[in-house]
């Protein structure tokens, strides 16, 4: 079948809840992508922040080959080495101290509420405890997930939503202080906010609000599914600022491409809160998906993925600042390491089709920006290849 043919055929039977772009992938090297025809295409994507380690990364293929031909699922009434693997080394890299393996960065947010809510829950016996979460947030599309994601338009159609979601603004304390009730359990924000527009918090405002949460025993819960596993120059953003979560949420390129997320708990809060039987999953925490997380760990380490963040990160942000200089159309930059954002003027679609075109693939973050998120491995000649390919592209569009 030729491209076109498996475009119709997906058209005919997948359900269409996707605006896809109109070519089929069909392999990946390094931080480049080919479709079917073989066009090759500089991938600033990542899968949307996904694949940290680029394609095709054969240490990380053969891990995976390995569990394949060993074990591959056995459900969670059994103990799994992969598994157990996974956790410490993800315990080490966040600090945290339990870990609960999900299949998806919503299904992490999922258990995250429900931790919360069942730790303030054992606090008093009610249950009409209220979350405090950000507007222009996104923290996945499952109903608890959709609940606490601050874009009205992501929930009008499924409303009643779970209840007891108050909404605040990143970046100004006041506007939390004044959503605090004595019903309040838990603030959930993501440090860097992803498809709400790429806004990362301040450190003022994360320790405002680790000091309100320590005064009322309320759980402060980050969401670091996008802006996490190293992708602002820390392996969990942050720790930038040293402001930590009682409830941290991951996923992305915790799997770099195999399905799997993760929620995460302080002592406090893992003693406090959810016990046998209140949560589960049959797929997570699975021999394949947990080898997936093992391995990255170790090849962050080795191939010092961090380290190369911190090092072309700003030249990426050199190279995006010089774009905002030249073109009237563009308002600014912002962003934290490799997770950048162009905000224009004008709505951003065309010229990303326009880039697609000239085998660059970018994605948005609402109409007018366009998000970078591209694979942690990339280079600064990478960053260059893309600049000349997307100034002109934004020079033929507007």
């Amino acid at each position: 079948m030729m491209m076109k043919e498996y475009i119709e055929q997906a058209e005919a039977d997948l359900l269409h809840t996707y605006n896809r772009y109109q070519i089929v992938l069909d392999k990946g090297d390094g931080v480049n992508l080919y479709d079917l025809d073989g066009k090759k295409y500089l991938d600033f994507c990542a899968g949307i922040a996904v694949f940290a380690l680029g394609y095709h990364n054969e240490a990380y293929n053969n891990a995976l080959k390995d569990q394949i031909d060993k074990l591959i699922h056995t459900s969670n009434y059994y103990y799994n080495v992969p598994a157990v693997e996974a956790a410490k080394k993800l315990k080490k890299a966040s600090g945290m101290d339990r870990v609960f393996f999900t299949n998806s960065g919503a299904e992490a947010n999922e258990g995250a509420i429900k931790a919360a809510r069942k730790y303030a829950f054992l606090k008093d016996g009610c249950t009409d405890h209220e979350i405090i979460a950000m507007n222009h947030s996104f923290h996945g599309r499952t109903y608890g997930a959709l609940s606490v994601t601050g874009n009205p338009h992501y929930r009008e159609a499924f409303e009643p939503m779970i209840g007891n979601i108050r909404f605040a603004d990143l970046n100004d304390y006041e506007s939390v202080v004044s959503q605090v009730t004595d019903k309040t359990c838990a603030i959930i924000l993501e440090p860097v906010q992803g498809e709400g527009g790429v806004f990362p918090a301040t450190e003022e405002f994360l320790k405002k609000l680790r000091a309100l949460c320590d005064e009322k025993d309320i759980l402060l819960i980050f969401d670091e599914i996008q802006c996490g596993m190293g992708r602002t120059g820390y392996m969990y953003a942050w720790q930038r600022y040293g402001v930590k979560p009682d409830i941290m949420t991951t996923a992305k390129a915790l799997g770099c491409g195999v399905p799997v997320g993760a929620f995460l708990l302080s002592g406090k809060v893992a003693e406090h809160s959810l016990v046998a039987g209140d949560h589960g999953t049959t797929y997570g925490g699975n021999p394949l998906a947990t080898a997936a997380v093992s391995k990255v760990f170790d090849l962050f380490e080795e191939e010092k993925v961090i380290e190369n963040v911190r090092n072309v990160a700003p030249y990426l942000e050199e190279k995006l600042d010089e774009l905002a200089a030249k073109y009237d159309c563009i308002e600014t930059r912002r962003g934290a390491g490799l997770m950048q954002g162009l905000v224009f003027k004008c709505p951003v679609g065309p010229i990303i089709n326009k880039a697609l075109e000239k085998g660059l693939i970018l994605i948005n973050a609402g109409t007018n920006i366009i998000r970078f998120v591209p694979p942690l491995v990339i280079t600064k000649e990478n960053v260059d290849e893309m600049i000349q390919i997307l100034a002109p592209c934004i020079e033929e569009v507007m």
